[in-house]
């Protein structure tokens, strides 16, 4: 079963998040970084590609045997719905349509949303948000675990079990943590959603519907690309909260990799993240990175020294406002 981690509790720190003041910094010696903040057009096609493709995915797989159909979910569907989950990223920050045509955005969201099976994509904008505006922030920041995440996914076969489940806890933490309101657009998000699903169920049938739910759970659990859920902010090292990964699957997923570059300057779309460690390597090359995420996963289950609890929060300041 593994030995407990030694680790009892977050480590809390009273400290502003760095990555305001490296902003600043930078800007003030490279302010030519201010023109990558600009919408990145080529994401409503490559977008629009992508659920065609998956489209066109739950046609192949409808007469397929049930092993072929998990199989192809797990190969290639997951990959798929994996990097769509990463394509609502980038629309969460409004790049594919620009800020001021947001609602675009929300309605492109929901449009993206349709090959995961379960709806996501204006709930993940409220939240990813607060997520950037006060990082670790304790009850506002969901990308937190909870304290019995910590406290019970302590072990080596429990923590492979808490990689498996993530998108689970990623689904429901928010309900525990910091619950929200329900807005008609979360509405109009959930009824398109569930109008999709019964369209793919009696146009191409249940093995269809099955292969894009289980590509959605497969690829957001044990998976290669799900290593970036604990690559970008547990604490591998005392002290760095955040942490880029520079490897390939990076054209996958939009170089949501980039992940320090992206926290000081959410407004730069992820094709323009790999010109601001560019510009201001000196910034970047330092600071402790990965190059494998598969890794990351292997050494957060197998060391004991990290679990869960291997993360930084701040308490609340009490004058937060949430989106």
């Amino acid at each position: 079963m593994g030995s407990r981690v030694s680790r009892e509790e977050f480590e809390w720190v009273y400290t502003d998040q760095p990555h305001a003041a490296r902003r600043k910094e930078i800007l003030a010696k490279y302010p030519e970084i201010k023109s990558l903040m600009k919408p990145d057009r080529n994401l409503i096609w490559i977008i629009t590609m992508m659920l065609l493709v998956q489209l066109a995915s739950f046609y192949l797989v409808k007469d397929l045997d049930w092993k072929w159909v998990i199989f192809w979910s797990y190969v290639f569907g997951s990959c798929l719905n994996h990097s769509m989950t990463l394509a609502i990223h980038e629309i969460s920050h409004n790049f594919p349509f620009g800020h001021h045509k947001a609602l675009w955005n929300r309605w492109f969201g929901i449009f993206a949303n349709l090959s995961l099976g379960v709806p996501y994509s204006v709930s993940f904008k409220r939240y990813h948000m607060d997520h950037h505006r006060y990082l670790g922030a304790d009850g506002i920041d969901v990308d937190i675990p909870t304290d019995f995440e910590g406290w019970f996914f302590c072990t080596t076969f429990r923590k492979l079990v808490w990689v498996i489940l993530q998108p689970l806890f990623y689904a429901f933490r928010p309900l525990f943590i910091n619950p929200k309101p329900i807005t008609n657009l979360e509405i109009i998000n959930t009824v398109i959603q569930i109008t999709f699903d019964i369209i793919i169920y009696y146009v191409f049938g249940v093995k269809s519907l099955v292969y894009m739910l289980l590509a959605t759970l497969l690829g957001l659990g044990l998976h290669p690309i799900s290593g970036h859920f604990i690559a970008e902010h547990y604490m591998f090292l005392k002290g760095h909260e955040t942490y880029s990964y520079y490897g390939p699957l990076n054209l996958l997923t939009f170089n949501v990799g980039y992940h320090n570059e992206h926290h000081d300057f959410p407004n730069i779309p992820g094709k323009n993240l790999p010109l601001v460690r560019k510009i201001a390597s000196e910034y970047y090359d330092n600071l402790p990175n990965y190059n494998s995420w598969i890794k990351v996963l292997y050494d957060f289950v197998m060391d004991d020294t990290i679990s869960p609890y291997s993360r930084m929060k701040r308490p609340p300041k009490g004058n937060e406002v949430l989106e």
